[in-house]
């Protein structure tokens, strides 16, 4: 599995949950946030990791204190340049993504990190 194919599983796995898809794979100089959503009147910026082992740990566990700061300067540059959505509560989550037996497994850690 690449990282688009993750991506459009988790914006599917997502989608079935509710959440309403804003946008995918914003960038600005701080960096990338894989999915933009809206869920319950918050907006939630998702992060998106697949790991075909969990030999090195899960995909959430690969998000360290930097990979933290990058996406939360980037959440702060998407706020400032979409004033509408400033006006709404925003979390952090993280989808996990690791191979099963039968199918991927997907891992949802909502508000996974603060900011």
């Amino acid at each position: 599995m690449r990282g688009g194919e993750a991506e459009d599983l988790a914006c599917r796995y997502l989608l079935e949950r509710g959440l309403q898809l804003v946008e995918r794979n914003y960038h600005c100089p701080c960096g990338e946030i894989d999915l933009v959503m809206r869920h319950a009147g918050s907006i939630v910026f998702v992060e998106v990791r697949y790991r075909r082992s969990a030999r090195f740990g899960s995909g959430a566990e690969s998000i360290d204190r930097r990979k933290q700061a990058k996406l939360t300067a980037t959440a702060l540059h998407y706020l400032q340049s979409h004033r509408a959505a400033a006006k709404h509560p925003a979390r952090f989550d993280v989808i996990s993504i690791s191979p099963g037996a039968q199918h991927d497994e997907v891992l949802w850690i909502q508000n996974a990190f603060g900011a």
